[in-house]
């Protein structure tokens, strides 16, 4: 399933799986979908790129990869996004809460794209704040092209794991348990 580099060497899949959860996010597909951003991410290395594109009405163009070209291929709901998020080497996601941290957690690299047509602007609040302590890379859907150009996936530091030992000591505490 890899394509052939260059030098006609086989490359390695490099899935990006972009999500867009249960919403309609159509300026994230479209984006996305641009050749200018698919030969951009096919430079970077990338092999496949596969779009969850939720209740948009926007449909990608699917392409069967190889020669210079990503593999492309779309759908629309899954009941467990969870493999793709897996098996892949970058992530594009909307701005839910639940798709930036479950990504985080796999410690797979991230772009995260804020939806401006949304009215509240706390997930953009998210995503920037995380942005600026290098957990991930933000971006808009105009501007999606040029952080996939200038992102450096090797300077993003992990996301620190939960304590929970904390909130544990706190109800042990309130239930009367001595701490240990």
């Amino acid at each position: 399933m890899g394509g052939t580099d260059d030098d006609g060497d086989v490359r390695s899949v490099k899935m990006v799986f972009v999500t867009v959860g249960t919403t309609c996010f159509d300026a994230l597909v479209k984006a996305v979908d641009t050749q200018q951003v698919k030969e951009e991410l096919f430079n970077k290395g990338y092999t496949h790129l596969l779009i969850q594109m939720g209740r948009g009405s926007f449909i990608p163009t699917k392409s069967a990869g190889g020669l210079g070209c990503l593999a492309v291929d779309y759908f629309t709901f899954s009941s467990s996004i969870a493999d793709n998020l897996k098996s892949a080497s970058l992530v594009i996601s909307h701005a839910g809460s639940g798709s930036i941290f479950e990504t985080l957690r796999l410690g797979k690299p991230l772009i995260v794209v804020v939806n401006e047509d949304l009215m509240d602007n706390h997930q953009s609040e998210l995503a920037e704040e995380l942005a600026e302590r290098k957990h991930l890379f933000c971006a808009h859907p105009q501007t999606l092209y040029s952080t996939i150009a200038n992102m450096n996936v090797d300077a993003l530091l992990p996301y620190p794991p939960a304590d929970a030992k904390p909130v544990a000591k706190l109800i042990n505490r309130f239930l009367g348990f001595p701490d240990d």
